[in-house]
């Protein structure tokens, strides 16, 4: 396999990747862009390399961003932003995790508190309480695995 081939082959591997995660294709295919680069990229750089539009890059380059897994770089003399990705493989999975309990976890843990103040008066009731109870007791132990992971970081 030459050079090119295995860079498309991982980069549609870690877009595939992250689709299965609920992390945008795209965005997971320019990390992935970024990881394997050997130098900071400029959006029609990326542009270019994957064929999406400046709107689509655009939008996901800043929640990479926002995620922290990618940083802008500048070239003095340049006008154009450049970007590079964390390449830590721990690091990058510390920001992700960190995120996604932001950002999923934490307002499901939050609305599964609410419920445990609810007044189970029926079986159905019961049933909701059973349930919701369960859920929550498993995500509060996702959620000391993740801080687990945010504070120790490596294995």
């Amino acid at each position: 396999m030459k050079f090119n081939e295995a860079k498309a082959s991982f980069i549609e591997s870690w877009g595939q990747l992250g689709s299965y995660w609920g992390i945008n294709r795209t965005m997971a295919q320019i990390q992935a862009l970024l990881l394997v680069s050997d130098k900071a990229l400029c959006t029609d750089d990326i542009m270019k390399e994957l064929n999406v539009s400046r709107g689509n890059a655009n939008m996901n380059i800043r929640e990479l961003i926002s995620w922290g897994i990618v940083f802008k770089s500048f070239i003095p003399g340049d006008r154009k932003e450049y970007f590079r990705s964390e390449k830590d493989p721990w690091e990058i999975a510390k920001k992700v995790a960190r995120e996604r309990k932001k950002r999923e976890l934490e307002p499901l843990l939050h609305s599964l508190q609410q419920l445990r103040s609810f007044k189970a008066q029926d079986k159905k009731g019961r049933e909701l309480k059973k349930v919701s109870t369960a859920i929550h007791k498993m995500a509060k132990t996702a959620d000391g695995m993740i801080e687990g992971l945010l504070i120790d970081g490596r294995p």
